[in-house]
């Protein structure tokens, strides 16, 4: 990664897959300033998802937004945001906003994430909503700037991994 001009870093991946742990270890480990992207949110979002109902393109939309034009503020700067960022066509719309941006995809088998989300408390995202998201679900492409890391092992194991692969693809 380059010290001059620190990229724009957004952690992606299903609900479960510790974006919200991950994403500000990984800041730290940059030295960069985090967003948690369900911050981004509007109220009628959260309340959908709290509802159990998926949101879909159109209430993505202001939520993808938001997040794009906190990645643009931080160009230059660097930052790691949080965003699903599940479809191809969202991570589009963020890079657009954003083109410098990397996606850092945390990744992992259904059962391990199914099992994370059950155990976290106060969360609006309902384990009932995990089959959506995988569905939804199209991972990086070869043509997209970022990496994929693996969810399994402990936080600081991860993020040990993700801030490897992150230096190792400014390379």
């Amino acid at each position: 990664m380059s010290t001059t001009h620190p990229p724009v870093v957004v952690v992606m991946g299903v609900a479960g897959t510790g974006k919200t742990t991950i994403g500000p270890l990984v800041a730290e480990a940059l030295g960069l300033p985090y967003a948690e992207g369900d911050d981004f949110h509007p109220a009628a979002n959260v309340a959908k998802m709290s509802a159990g109902t998926p949101l879909d393109d159109t209430d993505r939309g202001p939520w993808l937004d938001a997040i794009g034009a906190w990645a643009h503020d931080r160009a230059g700067r660097g930052g790691v945001v949080s965003s699903s960022a599940l479809k191809r066509a969202y991570r589009d719309r963020l890079r657009a906003a954003a083109p410098g941006i990397v996606f850092l995809h945390l990744t992992g088998d259904r059962e391990l994430i199914e099992g994370r989300m059950a155990a976290r408390k106060g969360h609006f995202m309902p384990t009932a909503l995990l089959d959506s998201q995988f569905a939804t679900l199209q991972p990086l492409q070869d043509d997209e700037a970022g990496v994929a890391v693996d969810v399994s092992g402990t936080p600081e194991e991860i993020t040990a991994r993700a801030v490897a692969a992150l230096r190792g693809a400014a390379r």
